[in-house]
């Protein structure tokens, strides 16, 4: 039977766009499918992605070493990335994680860097006092400030350029999303929304939280998805000039667990700091839950809760209107994404956020290509192999 294509991604977004430009750079007859970003959310009933956002943390820093890792090599490829699309979607405003002082996480934080070659500062009450005064922490807080190859990205921009130069290297993108795939024959078919059908060697399903939906793998995967409410403060232009020497912070002290992005400015032409850590966990079972969770503006518990803490924690800035805004986050049983083969070796499976992979991103979509061209990923340092586990 004649294939279409070679390799087919399943999903657009930051891992499987990153997927698709490494195979597309070292094979020929890719194809990337996934929709773009839906110009009304709420009336839109596809699928949805996490990434139609401008503000993400980037850093190294991190108490697990293979999260670590899979940042910082995906870090050191941003400027390839940024050069060779012409879209800038980082910047470098540095990164801090405070932590009760001698806390363990700190400990980790920074042995994991130390061990990458990572520059960072650790700083006590008084040095994080000195170098963040638009901060108000915790008594007995500390960090581990990290300057340089840390900051925030914006997802959209970074999908945007993943998937021009998986166009340029000669993948097809296709604007649709999947609805089913099987092996057939030795091969994966792959059937889209918009009815059309097709066939590859091999097929990666790399679709985020919506990797649970049914049909699109022989066994479902063992992932949770959670739905995350993010609040948005509205700052002026006076108080973003202000803070304009705020890094990304994640902040992990007793009854408080949240990070932190520094003014960005929106497509609205707006500053919005912004800010997430949902108290309690809200499990999204099915597709059919997520689309309707994306549709909504969150959980106005959650805003009040984020919004009692950066009243305390960024005191003297007035913000001029806050929002919300729903996404979602999965967590697979190792903690780590899930990259490898399901029952079929036609399909793959490439999820598992975690919470914490945009940054990260690049490399896990490197691996994700390594897995379909060599059908194994090599150890290449990390302590895990990444392999998928079902339900």
């Amino acid at each position: 039977m004649p294939v279409d294509f070679k390799y087919i991604v399943v999903g657009r977004g930051l891992m499987g766009a990153a997927a698709a430009r490494h195979l597309a750079r070292q094979a020929d007859g890719v194809a990337v499918i996934g929709p773009d970003e839906p110009d009304d959310r709420k009336a839109h009933e596809g699928v949805f992605a996490s990434h139609y956002d401008e503000g993400r943390i980037t850093r190294t820093i991190d108490p697990d070493r293979n999260w670590a890792l899979l940042a910082n090599r995906s870090i050191g490829r941003y400027g390839e990335i940024a050069r060779e699309s012409g879209i800038d979607f980082y910047r470098e405003a540095g990164c801090v994680v405070v932590a009760p002082d001698g806390s363990d996480y700190l400990e980790r934080t920074g042995r994991a860097a130390v061990s990458l070659g990572v520059e960072t500062s650790l700083l006590d009450d008084a040095g994080l006092k000195a170098a963040f005064p638009f901060f108000a922490f915790p008594d007995a807080s500390a960090g581990v400030f990290e300057p340089r190859g840390a900051g925030h990205i914006s997802p959209r921009k970074l999908v945007k350029a993943q998937s021009m130069l998986a166009e340029r290297a000669g993948a097809a993108v296709i604007r649709d999303h999947v609805v089913s795939i099987r092996e057939e024959d030795g091969l994966a078919t792959v059937r889209t929304a918009g009815g059309l059908t097709y066939r590859g060697e091999k097929v990666l399903l790399a679709a985020g939280g919506f990797s649970i939906a049914e049909n699109l793998l022989p066994q479902p995967v063992a992932m949770t998805v959670y739905g995350r409410t993010v609040t948005l403060f509205e700052v002026s232009e006076a108080d973003a000039a202000r803070l304009a020497a705020m890094p990304s912070l994640i902040l992990d002290v007793p009854g408080i667990h949240i990070y932190l992005l520094p003014p960005i400015r929106y497509p609205d032409g707006k500053f919005y700091l912004k800010i997430g850590g949902d108290p309690a966990d809200l499990v999204l079972r099915s597709d059919a839950e997520m689309r309707a969770w994306f549709r909504t503006e969150g959980r106005e518990s959650v805003r009040s809760h984020l919004q009692r803490i950066v009243a305390g924690l960024v005191p003297n800035m007035t913000p001029l209107s806050i929002s919300t805004a729903a996404c979602v986050v999965s967590f697979t049983e190792s903690s780590y994404p899930m990259i490898g083969y399901t029952s079929s070796p036609a399909i793959a499976v490439l999820t598992g956020c975690a919470g914490t992979s945009a940054k990260s991103s690049d490399e896990i979509g490197r691996l994700g290509a390594e897995l379909l061209l060599s059908g194994r990923i090599s150890e290449q340092g990390y302590s895990t192999d990444f392999t998928p586990q079902f339900r």
